[in-house]
């Protein structure tokens, strides 16, 4: 392959930021009309899934990339045309900002994972929604991540959260609501029940707002949740994301915990805070993933998979579990661009292999078992 064999030795003698920038200037360049995108299209878009019917919106596969990647929608028909059912541009924010200090993006290549710290270095909500205006993909599903700008106290966040909720709504075909990063101060404190309940439901209101101004359905609103919560945690936020008429959870955001790694101790430590992803976390986001399954089973919520996903057998596992749909980041920087296009046809060879007629009846098959096992 070439990407492992010679791309990637390349790319990781770079620092990681400066070898994802080379990596989404080249994809921008390679890839920078039309024409360059249909015939790329051609080639990644194999598998075919029918018509997926998640939240009100049609997909044409089950596989997205998470936000992090395409921060300001500057690659985002680019990724559209590598195979990708959906893509997730942000985490926005209202205010631009630096976000934190370089170094910030971490390799831990035994591991099969990344440490980052970004803070949301974004160029804002306004940038973002001015880019997707003027190039935005044909055909495929585009979400818009929204988190809380750093200057914002935790107790101004809805208003924050509002005023870029307003800023991306025209160019969203459904929004996720960041409340997880572990990477700015305070943030994960909105998902504690008041907190979350009143944010997620000043975002219901204004969505319900707008889209009777415009003549149009509310957007699906989803939540992104950490790895990093109990059973009891996982409860409660079921619990408001039914309450506040959410369409769907994202499960998980990156993790703070650090066991299990092979990197040494002392590599661990020169790299010090931040949100771990890739292969450590895949076993923990699938067993949430399985909880929350279960929790929401019986209302309209749906999963989307994240954590851990670099082949097919690691999306069907999140599928199996419960997850109506999957998204990799880490993934693509360890295996590179030809992994979208291996995981859907993985997976469809899975599907006719599992005697399963359609992806829905897959989803949630292990849900039961995972979450007894736990």
């Amino acid at each position: 392959m070439i990407y492992r064999s010679l791309l990637r030795p390349l790319l990781f003698r770079l620092e990681p930021e400066a070898a994802h920038n080379l990596a989404t200037g080249a994809l921008r360049y390679a890839l920078r009309t039309d024409a360059m995108r249909e015939r790329a299209a051609l080639h990644f878009h194999r598998a075919d899934f029918g018509d997926l019917q998640r939240f009100g919106l049609t997909f044409k596969n089950p596989t997205g990339i998470a936000a992090g990647f395409d921060k300001n929608g500057s690659v985002t028909a680019q990724l559209a045309a590598l195979g990708f059912g959906f893509v997730e541009v942000g985490t926005t924010t209202y205010h631009p900002q630096p976000g934190n200090p370089r170094p910030r993006l971490f390799r831990l290549p035994l591991d099969r994972a990344l440490i980052n710290r970004a803070g949301f270095n974004n160029d804002g909500a306004e940038q973002l929604a001015k880019r997707l205006e003027g190039e935005r993909p044909r055909s495929c599903v585009v979400g818009v991540n929204i988190g809380k700008s750093r200057i914002v106290p935790i107790e101004d966040a809805t208003t924050d959260y509002l005023a870029t909720f307003d800023l991306v709504y025209h160019v969203a075909d459904y929004i996720a609501v960041n409340v997880s990063s572990p990477n700015t101060p305070g943030l994960r404190e909105l998902q504690q029940r008041d907190a979350l309940s009143n944010l997620l439901g000043a975002l219901e209101a204004r969505n319900r707002e707008l889209a009777a101004r415009d003549k149009r359905v509310p957007l699906p609103l989803l939540v992104k949740i950490a790895p990093d919560v109990d059973a009891h945690e996982l409860e409660m936020i079921v619990s408001v994301a039914r309450e506040r008429n959410l369409a769907g959870i994202i499960a998980t955001n990156t993790t703070v915990t650090r066991t299990g790694l092979h990197a040494s101790a002392q590599t661990i430590e020169s790299i010090g805070a931040g949100g771990l992803s890739g292969a450590p976390l895949r076993a923990r986001a699938t067993q949430t993933i399985a909880a929350l399954y279960c929790l929401a089973r019986g209302s309209k919520l749906k999963i989307v998979g994240v954590g851990g996903i670099f082949t097919a057998a690691d999306a069907w596992e999140k599928i199996c579990a419960g997850a109506s749909l999957v998204q990799l980041y880490t993934g693509l920087v360890y295996e590179g661009i030809g992994v979208v296009r291996r995981i859907n046809e993985g997976l469809k060879e899975t599907l006719d292999r599992e005697g399963f007629r359609t992806l829905d009846e897959a989803v949630g098959c292990r849900a039961e078992e995972l979450n007894r096992a736990a």
